[in-house]
């Protein structure tokens, strides 16, 4: 059988007393700490996250716009790349270099050719 002491007053003598200053510095530490983690998750903005989970019809809409935003944002910076590169290209070739102005005619020939629907 097991004995427990509850009021041994040899062990209270024994332990320290315990300093109301460091018991407040702890606590305003902690404090510090638990302002610092809520400042951190307002800032990720988890609510948000955890609203947007609670609701897929919301989540599924915005990333079928986000699709659809990236895919008319690629088409869009592509066809401007295109098009700067067609220009350099037949800006080179109007140069009439040696070797690499018939190559790059051929080129703009083949691509006009292409844009205006027509087989070469």
């Amino acid at each position: 059988m097991v004995r427990i002491k509850l009021n041994d007053e040899s062990e209270n003598e024994n332990k320290k007393p315990v300093d109301e200053e460091t018991v407040e510095s702890k606590l305003s530490k902690l404090d510090m700490r638990l302002s610092k983690i809520a400042t951190n998750m307002e800032r990720t903005q988890i609510a948000e996250y955890v609203d947007l989970l609670n609701h897929p019809i919301r989540l599924l809409w915005r990333n079928l716009l986000a699709g659809l935003a990236k895919g008319v944002g690629l088409a869009i910076g592509f066809t401007f790349f295109a098009a700067t590169i067609l220009y350099l290209l037949k800006a080179l070739g109007a140069l009439n270099l040696p070797i690499i102005g018939d190559y790059i005619a051929d080129i703009v020939r083949i691509v006009q050719i292409q844009l205006e629907g027509k087989m070469y």
